[in-house]
């Protein structure tokens, strides 16, 4: 039934974190030959084991004094329902909402999609002088932080422009270190291009990357401000350089791992906001509108709710959204026993693809968890209730006994198994290879 390819190392160099990959397997044959719609019409097929697992987690909060009602789980393979309390019962979500985001974006734009960063100018170089603006219209990159902009402050300077004479100009849709106001992000911007100038964390990621990273010195001697596209236009400016973002696979898996908020919120304002997402996301999960309520792309606030079944449908929809691409879902969300962020100090069994979420009385947690009798089982579990690390420590156990009902897993399915590329060198951060230049006119002068 298997046909065994390799191993996969999850720990560094640990070998009782190895696990087999696994390229075929009738669950993924299945997935491949069943259109999406289809496959999101399951049915209700209760496993013993599964049911008692529940009862017995739902009693342990039931003990703990937190109402079932505010409780929702959802168990699912393939078009079987093993298990569900409240499945089609909207909660808050939290983070979890970031799934949503994901299914969005990813059926926006596709896996491979690039926000692009261009630079221009409206002066003249001259003895490696730009006498004039040097000028950053954004694409939208949720992810333009130290590396990225250290990267184009070495092209640049290799390009033969040492210093600038005039203003930093921002225009579009800039955001850098996750700053909002695109003066700020233009007044780190300018920081990062000159390394006599680097705050502490500016030099802390500088380490993290390839040791033969030059570090800049272009000084940009005027203002930083901020004007429109069109005010811009009228200036008739020169573009130099294309400056591109990671893969919006990778962007997706590193907004996951931390659960961070601005880029999440960033992608949902460039899709047109959360009432559009949520629409997009219900047509494709195929499920009631009033099940997926959102109102940012973040989590954040009680108003974002989703059923367990919900946000069942969504994995099993970012699943499918990767299918045929060199992406996977282990490419867009941590893994346990792989990744860290949100994951540590959690005891999730390894190699499952999960995502978290919490607000101040909401723990969250869902994913695809590997087991040896169901195939990969997609999971959701929302509780509503104060003691978060309860409940944290309460969900970790409930999965931990459905492998030990259903077994453990000594080889990696397709869905749960990581592509190369995000380990391919253009695929990480501050990499000079996303940064073209289009206007070799400028850089030919004296």
């Amino acid at each position: 039934m298997f046909e065994l390819l390799g191993s996969w190392l999850l720990g560094l160099g640990s070998s009782s974190n190895e696990v087999a990959v696994l390229r075929s397997t009738q669950l993924s044959e299945w997935f491949a030959q069943t259109p999406f719609p289809v496959l999101v019409a399951p049915a209700y097929t209760p496993d013993p084991m599964a049911i008692a697992t529940l009862d017995a987690y739902l009693a342990r909060l039931d003990q703990s004094g937190l109402s079932q009602a505010q409780q929702g789980v959802w168990l699912q393979s393939g078009s079987k329902v093993w298990g569900e309390h409240q499945g089609s019962v909207p909660l808050p979500a939290a983070s979890l909402t970031k799934l949503a985001t994901s299914l969005a974006a990813l059926s926006t734009w596709g896996t491979n999609h690039q926000f692009e960063t261009l630079i221009s100018t409206t002066g003249t170089l001259n003895n490696g002088v730009l006498q004039g603006d040097l000028i950053i219209q954004g694409g939208g990159d949720p992810l333009y932080v130290w590396e990225e902009a250290i990267a184009l402050a070495n092209r640049l300077q290799q390009l033969g422009i040492q210093q600038v004479t005039g203003d930093l100009v921002i225009t579009g849709n800039f955001s850098m270190n996750y700053e909002e106001n695109p003066v700020k992000s233009g007044t780190l911007l300018k920081q990062a291009f000159d390394a006599d100038r680097w705050p502490p964390e500016a030099a802390q990621q500088y380490l993290q990357m390839p040791q033969s990273t030059a570090r800049p010195n272009l000084r940009i001697l005027g203002q930083v401000y901020f004007t429109s596209s069109d005010a811009l236009s009228a200036r008739q400016p020169r573009p130099l350089i294309r400056h591109q973002s990671l893969p919006l696979a990778q962007l997706l898996k590193l907004m996951n791992i931390y659960s961070n908020n601005v880029m999440a919120q960033m992608l949902a304002d460039l899709m047109g906001g959360a009432g559009r997402m949520a629409q997009t996301v219900a047509a494709l999960t195929q499920v009631p509108i009033n099940e997926v309520q959102l109102i940012n792309g973040s989590g954040l606030g009680h108003g974002n709710q989703l059923s367990p079944r919900a946000a069942s449908r969504i994995l099993m929809g970012l699943s499918h959204q990767v299918e045929g691409t060199p992406w996977s879902l282990a490419d867009l969300l941590p893994v346990s026993g792989r990744d860290v962020g949100t994951l540590e100090g959690r005891a999730i069994p390894r190699s499952a693809a999960v995502k978290t979420g919490s607000l101040w009385n909401v723990s969250a947690l869902a994913g695809a968890l590997p087991t040896q009798d169901r195939g990969v089982v997609w999971f959701t579990i929302i509780n509503r209730g104060a003691d978060l690390d309860g409940l944290r420590r309460q969900q970790d156990r409930m999965l931990t006994q459905l492998i030990q009902d259903w077994g453990d897993v000594n080889i990696l399915p397709p869905d749960l198994q990581p592509g190369t590329e995000s380990f391919q060198a253009q695929n990480q951060l501050g990499a000079p290879e996303r940064i073209q230049q289009i206007n070799p006119v400028l850089f030919a002068l004296p």
